[in-house]
């Protein structure tokens, strides 16, 4: 039998809008629960530091748009780097997006606890919180092992309710009576330190490329998807485009309130600063509550099953493509992955049992944003190889990006600049835990070289078919 060999596959039944939520709804989640992080960065101009990111994101969705009608299965940052480079680059490339996806569900589903413990004023101790993010973390992977239908619709629903309300919510405090063009007195103020003459808001800025990574997610739906390839444009770029204007115009609502200092004066937990304006500036009872409820929990869950669902298709892919076992390619009868599942609850249950007794979680989380920044620079190098050697796969790609290799060059810049931006401040910690996911990736990138690379060889499905790399 071949190793790509499957007799099911995985289920093609999926059309672009439930493509497009499950990036959009990746990308859109901590808008009300980091909302004190992001403000802490860029102040009253957080607002303007949203839109000026979605600019810089913008290029490499469109880079991500001409190539992933290329290859027609899940892999994303796997295929393109392995293709535009080399089997070596491939895996570096998937393993590095994967400490921003990883990453994700153990931090969310303790978000999420941890809401239910502030807002039921239930007082929950750290082990009890954990206890509550462990059963979430176990709904998540059930419900993961369930129909993809049943996934992307749950999942479209809990986004639509938190942008609904997200943007009533802006609304609301736009016109509440409180809200003060002269908030916006001093609209580069930022508790960020300046490093190298850099300003500290323009450090700040680059550091929010964390509420954006989540459209690459759409490459590994492909192969599930129910339309014609090229239409993933529409997803890539649309999902970037939906929460760089929610995000933009509700940050402009919200630093309206308030001066810089109060509201992050009033933000006594280091979170949730737009519910806690709203109880203690304008004092609302019930409207915070109905945000913070559909926004955190609603919000949340869909932005953990996007990165689930990616995470689970890449390992998948990893499998299909023989970078891993190819018991990473078994499916149950729902045409779900198996093992992919397994392994990420045991690392995000890791993970959370870690933070019980280690900063580990925490100091890693601070530097997904710099492995999703390298992932993408790495996906630009690679984007211009292939457009160099296979111009033939061009031809009829209605998604070539205008600009050719100067707006991919320029994309990777961009990545670059903000990768290095993401590093600086950044503790002891966060380092030597973003080295041991690196080492566990070496240990494994061993493994292929000296054992399984010389039994199996790498195969990618290109435009001109099946080949070795």
């Amino acid at each position: 039998m071949s190793t790509k060999e499957n007799s099911n596959g995985l289920q093609k039944s999926l059309k672009i809008v439930f493509v497009y939520t499950v990036a959009t709804g990746s990308i859109f989640t901590f808008v009300s629960y980091w909302d004190s992080v992001f403000y802490n960065y860029c102040g009253p101009g957080t607002f303007l530091a949203f839109a000026l990111m979605t600019l810089a994101i913008l290029p490499i969705a469109l880079v991500y748009s001409e190539i992933s009608p290329l290859f027609k299965t899940a892999g994303g940052e796997l295929i393109y780097n392995t293709v535009g480079i080399n089997k070596h680059a491939g895996f570096l490339a998937s393993w590095l997006i994967m400490a921003a996806w990883i990453s994700v569900p153990p931090a969310v589903v303790m978000a999420i606890a941890t809401f239910i413990s502030r807002t039921f004023g239930l007082a929950l101790s750290f082990n009890n919180i954990m206890m509550i993010a462990i059963v979430i973390l176990l709904f998540v992977f059930v419900l993961s092992l369930q129909d993809v239908q049943m996934l992307v619709k749950a999942q479209a629903f809990f986004l639509f309710a938190n942008i609904t309300t997200t943007i009533i919510t802006g609304i609301l405090l736009l016109t509440s009576g409180h809200w003060n063009i002269s908030n916006f007195s001093n609209l580069f103020q930022s508790n960020v330190d300046s490093t190298f003459i850099i300003p500290g808001w323009i450090i700040g800025m680059a550091l929010l490329i964390t509420p954006y990574f989540g459209f690459e997610t759409v490459p590994q739906m492909v192969e599930e998807g129910d339309f014609p390839i090229s239409n993933t444009k529409k997803a890539i770029c649309g999902s970037v485009l939906t929460c760089g204007i929610i995000y933009t115009f509700f940050f402009f609502c919200v630093a309206g309130l308030d001066t810089f200092d109060n509201l992050l004066a009033n933000d006594a937990s280091n979170g949730f600063m737009s519910i806690n304006a709203m109880e203690k500036i304008l004092g609302w009872k019930v409207w915070p509550l109905i945000y913070g409820c559909i926004s955190i929990l609603l919000g949340m869950l869909a932005s953990i099953l996007g990165f689930w669902m990616s995470t689970v298709r890449m390992l998948y892919s990893m499998g299909k493509n023989n970078f891993l076992p190819q018991a990473f390619m078994k499916l149950n009868r729902h045409q779900q992955p198996i093992l992919p599942n397994i392994f990420l609850l045991v690392i995000s249950l890791i993970f959370i049992l870690l933070q019980n007794a280690t900063t580990f979680m925490n100091d890693f989380f601070n530097l997904m944003s710099f492995g999703c920044a390298c992932a993408y620079a790495l996906t630009m190098i690679s984007a211009v190889r292939i457009r160099n050697k296979h111009p033939e796969w061009y031809v009829n790609n209605k998604n070539t990006v205008k600009g050719g290799n100067a707006l991919r060059i320029m994309a990777m810049i961009i990545m670059l600049a903000i990768a290095f931006f993401c590093t600086l401040g950044q503790g002891i910690g966060s380092w030597i835990s973003f080295a041991v996911y690196m080492g566990v990736g070496v240990c494994i990138w061993l493994w292929m070289v000296l054992i399984r690379w010389k039994h199996v060889k790498v195969t990618i499905e290109t435009p001109d078919g099946e080949k070795e790399y």
